[in-house]
């Protein structure tokens, strides 16, 4: 979302229409803007790993 679209000028559109600031959209396209198809792919495997992790945890509280 954030490098493709900054690159085409329309950084107040496209922060409207995903609720997020000007400022977010840079901050985006400073952390993941230079990456590549596969580190990006990477991160989010990464990310979602530790969210099922968390996921998991919080659900079988409740059983202990």
């Amino acid at each position: 979302m954030c490098c493709a679209s900054t690159r085409r000028g329309r950084k107040p559109l496209i922060s409207r229409r995903h609720g997020v600031s000007k400022a977010t959209l840079y901050n985006w396209k400073g952390k993941f803007g230079r990456m590549d198809i596969s580190e990006a792919t990477r991160l989010l495997e990464d990310e979602n790993a530790r969210l099922k992790k968390l996921l998991s945890e919080q659900m079988l509280e409740p059983l202990r």
